[in-house]
């Protein structure tokens, strides 16, 4: 996730504000919600592109063997984005395992597997393969309600639109085309 330098601003101004209370203006209070807001927009994003990812890895994992390089590296992505691998992903790779790549993320799948195995086996929580939904920031502790002089007023109620009801994006919009780099233009000989 990147911040642009206005949100990048408001995080510190809400940092500082945790660290040393005061009363916050409007505008600040407001430009806190709204970097929540964008917040909780991209933890959604990421979400979908997770969901996405493993959809596509199911559908390559279907067609094997005619998917081996397209499968192997999605693999290797929600391996790295922290994919706990199915029995599936093992059989398929214990089938494929002749080429060096197959081989490799072999051992590597059954390492984590085993590790998931383990953790259950110990009562232990297993880290969530996806990041959890994360509360919603309807205010800040002190905010405006700090200011004695201000009558208090209700914040206008947020009407977020539920994960469910939003349209999941499309391919192109998660991954957008790539455009080759331009040429350098060549020197004539002279």
């Amino acid at each position: 996730m990147a911040f642009s330098a206005d949100e990048l601003r408001v995080l510190r101004r809400a940092l500082a504000f945790a660290l040393h209370p005061a009363p916050l203006p409007d505008e600040d209070v407001q430009d806190c919600l709204r970097l929540a807001g964008s917040v909780d927009e991209v933890v959604g994003e990421a979400g979908r592109l997770r969901a996405f990812l493993l959809a596509d890895l199911a559908r390559y994992r279907d067609a094997l063997p005619g998917s081996l390089s397209g499968y192997l590296e999605l693999l290797q992505d929600a391996l790295a984005a922290g994919y706990d691998p199915r029995p599936e992903d093992l059989a398929a790779l214990r089938a494929l395992r002749g080429g060096p790549l197959a081989a490799a993320l072999l051992e590597r799948c059954q390492v984590i597997a085993e590790r998931s195995v383990r953790a259950r086996l110990a009562g232990r929580a297993v880290p969530a393969t996806a990041p959890a939904p994360r509360s919603r920031l309807l205010a800040l502790p002190g905010g405006r309600a700090a200011e004695p002089d201000k009558p208090k007023t209700p914040p206008a109620p947020a009407r977020p639109v539920p994960p469910s009801e939003r349209p999941a994006p499309k391919p192109s919009e998660v991954f957008p085309p790539r455009r080759p780099a331009p040429r350098p233009a060549q020197r004539a000989a002279g």
